[in-house]
C-alpha cells in the first residue's frame, strides 16, 4: 500500500470527512430535541397510548404520527447523528432514556391525547437533570 497525502488523494477522488456533524453527548441530543419542540410552542402533538401496558417488542415498535418523537425525527441533524425512525424504542436508544423517562414524556396517561410543543419540551428537559435516586426507584417500580 502506497502512502499518499490528503491533497494527492483529492486529485484522484473526492475525499469527505467521516462525519460532517459534531458528535453530541446524551445531554446535547436531548437539549436539541427540547429546542426543536420549543421552535413551535403551540404545535399540537399526539401522545402514545398505554406504553406501560405494552410488551417490550410492541412498546419499542410503538409510534404515533405527530408525536414528540416525530419532531425529533424530522430534524436532519438528529437523523445524521443516528436517529433511525420515530418509534418509542429508537427514541429510547438514541436519547439514552429509560422506559420511565420516555414514558413520562410521550405517554397519554401523563399528557392526555394531545399536548403542546412547549409542554413536551419541558418534559424532555426534565429528563436531563433530576434526582438520580428517584429515577432509580421509578425504574425499579417500572419492571
Amino acid at each position: 500500500m502506497e502512502h499518499q497525502t490528503l491533497s494527492q488523494l483529492q486529485t484522484i477522488t473526492e475525499v469527505e470527512p467521516l462525519s460532517t456533524y459534531p458528535i453530541m453527548t446524551r445531554q446535547q441530543r436531548i437539549e436539541r430535541w427540547a429546542e426543536l419542540l420549543e421552535q413551535h410552542p403551540e404545535r399540537r402533538l399526539r401522545a402514545l397510548t398505554g406504553t406501560e401496558y405494552l410488551k417490550r417488542e410492541a412498546r419499542d415498535a410503538a409510534r404515533g404520527e405527530g408525536s414528540p418523537i416525530t419532531v425529533a425525527f424530522e430534524d436532519p441533524l438528529l437523523r445524521a447523528l443516528g436517529l433511525k425512525d420515530d418509534t418509542y424504542g429508537e427514541a429510547k436508544r438514541f436519547f439514552e432514556l429509560s422506559d420511565g423517562e420516555l414514558h413520562g414524556i410521550v405517554c397519554s396517561c401523563h399528557v392526555g391525547t394531545m399536548f403542546r410543543g412547549q409542554w413536551a419540551a419541558a418534559r424532555v428537559r426534565r429528563s436531563i437533570g433530576g434526582n438520580r435516586f428517584l429515577k432509580w426507584v421509578r425504574e425499579r417500580m417500572w419492571h
